[in-house]
């Protein structure tokens, strides 16, 4: 008898702990991003005129246009990687529900034009800043890296190599 009320016990704990665990996992999804407008904590779509495209806040995704048909996707195009999200625009799209903001994509385009600025927002959270070393810019092609101590006495070709002391001759 005493098996019988652990083991049910054991049971009732099991399935609290994971109603628990579903409940605030169902709390998390949908949460705005760092970089959306404060109150607008219900909305599902964002509309960023400067890119003409969507960010869907519930599945923390972004939509747009690419190879002719819309995408979504965690991230942006590679194109607008350098996008800054938290100076951008964002129009909160308070009168759309549904799985296809960019059904009315040449109203939003055309009423929310590039460089469009409504109302000033201000981000969820704050920018993050970023120290010296740890924004680092070398996949730019013009970016070139030089060491900090030996920056006048060597030579360095496009691809921040050095060739001093590899046999092409010394200065």
């Amino acid at each position: 008898m005493k098996t019988i009320k652990l083991a049910i016990a054991g049971l009732f704990l099991m399935v609290a702990n994971a109603t628990q665990a579903q409940v605030s996992i169902n709390v998390n999804i949908g949460n705005p991003p760092a970089w959306g407008p404060v109150g607008y904590t219900e909305m599902e779509y964002y509309y960023l005129p400067d890119i003409e495209a969507y960010y869907d806040v519930r599945a923390s995704q972004f939509i747009y246009f690419g190879g002719g048909r819309w995408v979504r996707a965690s991230y942006l195009p590679r194109q607008y990687r350098n996008y800054d999200l938290y100076g951008g625009y964002k129009v909160v799209l308070t009168d759309y529900h549904g799985r296809t903001p960019y059904t009315y994509f040449d109203r939003h385009r055309v009423k929310y034009y590039k460089g469009y600025h409504g109302a000033p927002q201000r981000p969820y959270k704050p920018r993050p800043v970023y120290g010296y070393n740890d924004r680092r810019h070398y996949d730019r092609k013009d970016y070139k890296h030089y060491d900090k101590h030996d920056k006048h006495d060597r030579h360095h070709d496009d691809h921040g190599h050095d060739d001093h002391g590899r046999g092409h001759g010394r200065r």
